[in-house]
């Protein structure tokens, strides 16, 4: 079970309790797996003019109602900063997919909205996004083991959010 942070949120002092060599194997799998299928999905966007990132904030915004999200709101479910989120909406802006709206009551506050253009790419990327999801995770894994996967995922990025959110 692992142990809880200072409630400070302070790093340890103590020694750390080293990675044997089945945890430091699965870590360095783990790692190498998200950076390898990340750069594989993103290089099977290219020949469409997106890059993972930009799939994935079209893939938000037409999800949402409205096909709108407040910008903080994206950041948190893109797990990216506000300012790095602000630069890729522009570039998207500028291509047509996207565009910025004020949010009534929050001069503050801005919609990153799905425009007509950012609707119909996605629906002419999205098969093959999918084709290529399959071909490289989904069909690499046995039926149970997608469930163990997930399982095993869960509690992980639960605890993260909530270190997300305390920020």
């Amino acid at each position: 079970m692992p142990t809880e942070p200072p409630a400070d949120g302070a790093p340890r002092t103590d020694s750390p309790r080293w990675l044997s060599a089945e945890e430091q194997r699965a870590w360095r799998a783990y790692i190498r797996l998200a950076q390898l299928l990340m750069r594989q999905l993103d290089r099977d966007l290219h020949p469409f003019g997106l890059s993972a990132h930009d799939y994935e904030l079209l893939v938000e915004l037409s999800e949402a109602p409205g096909h709108r999200l407040r910008m903080t709101e994206l950041a948190d479910r893109t797990a990216q900063s506000r300012s790095r989120l602000s630069h890729q909406i522009n570039r998207m802006e500028t291509r047509g997919m996207v565009s910025r709206e004020g949010c009534e009551g929050d001069k503050r506050g801005t919609f990153a909205v799905l425009t007509e253009n950012g609707e119909a790419t996605i629906e002419q990327v999205a098969p093959s996004h999918v084709t290529s999801v399959r071909r490289h995770f989904i069909d690499q894994l046995a039926v149970g083991d997608l469930a163990t996967l997930t399982d095993a995922c869960e509690p992980v990025l639960d605890q993260l959010r909530g270190i997300r959110d305390r920020d």
